[in-house]
């Protein structure tokens, strides 16, 4: 980070000088020129995590001077790069001049990174991430981030059907693993070439696999709101799907979940979980109290090695 930080220009942002290599994604066209609004992006949260850290260790000094430093590099994300006609934050700014040019990245990682309030999420939502007019995404590893960010918008159904389309349009294609690039408006042997060269892409690329984790933490909805699992929320969404069901590993053991549209079945494991979901009718348990906390939401306490069975109505 020290190095970091000897490298920002007189604005106190990042912007590539002579040998650097500024990365955002495998894609043609894609400016690098300037302040890059994505590079500022994760600059700020990289600081943010460093405060984190500092004050995990007890550097209460750094702690204080890395936070500084972040509050002021959002400060200026913001300040430079939300453009209110484009609803979005824009891509560059070049020689102190703000690029009227929207890209996804930067706003894909400035929701799940809750930077934005919730009018701005659902101005980015719309005139962004839901917007074909927005230059498209083609690496697996990329649109991870963007679908991530939808799911976190409660997206999950339209997230559902592009997974199916994406992911399951390489399959068509034959894949036994998924690609580092792929884009559906190719042909033929044309998903083969990358870096210029004829056969140049992983065909076996990890980064592609992220549909997994999508489906971990925004279906089957088990998330830590404690460390280690000591309490913990499974609030599960379907997204379009007839049912899902998974384990999720935690230091304590695994906490199982089954879903459907007519039944919920939890296993709990670590700590004291909550389950929360939404039924059309009062929903039922033989082996716990659920509780309404209105609008036709409700939870119920899930204690550890037990498991709990609810009928509902979808």
């Amino acid at each position: 980070m020290d190095y970091c930080l000897t490298r920002r220009n007189k604005n106190g942002l990042l912007e590539g000088l002579s040998g650097d290599w500024v990365f955002i994604d495998w894609a043609e066209g894609l400016s690098k020129k300037g302040e890059v609004s994505f590079e500022q992006l994760l600059f700020a949260r990289s600081l943010e995590t460093m405060a984190l850290c500092a004050g995990i260790v007890n550097h209460a000094e750094d702690a204080s001077q890395y936070a500084q430093l972040a509050k002021e590099v959002k400060g200026k994300l913001f300040q430079y790069y939300w453009n209110s006609e484009k609803h979005a934050l824009v891509h560059s700014r070049v020689d102190g001049v703000s690029t009227p040019h929207v890209t996804r990245y930067a706003n894909m990682f400035a929701v799940f990174f809750d930077y934005l309030n919730p009018a701005q999420k659902q101005e980015v939502k719309q005139h962004v991430l839901l917007n074909n007019q927005v230059p498209k995404i083609t690496t697996p590893y990329m649109r991870f981030y963007e679908l991530e960010a939808l799911c976190a918008l409660g997206e999950q159904p339209y997230v559902t059907k592009e997974m199916k389309d994406y992911w399951g349009g390489m399959l068509k294609l034959g894949a036994t693993s998924f690609w580092e690039e792929y884009n559906p408006d190719k042909k033929g042997a044309e998903h083969y070439a990358m870096y210029g060269r004829e056969f140049g892409k992983s065909l076996c690329h990890a980064w592609g696999a992220s549909p997994l984790y999508l489906l971990g933490k925004y279906y089957l909805g088990v998330k830590p709101t404690a460390p280690a699992y000591q309490t913990y929320l499974i609030e599960p969404n379907l997204g379009g799907l007839q049912w899902i069901e998974g384990k999720v590993p935690t230091p304590q053991g695994e906490v199982e979940v089954y879903c459907s549209g007519k039944e919920i079945k939890v296993t709990g494991a670590a700590g004291t979980g909550t389950l929360r979901f939404k039924s059309k009718k009062k929903p039922t348990s033989k082996q716990g109290e659920i509780r309404s906390t209105g609008a036709g939401s409700y939870e119920m306490t899930i204690e550890k090695g037990k498991s709990y069975r609810v009928s509902y109505s979808l």
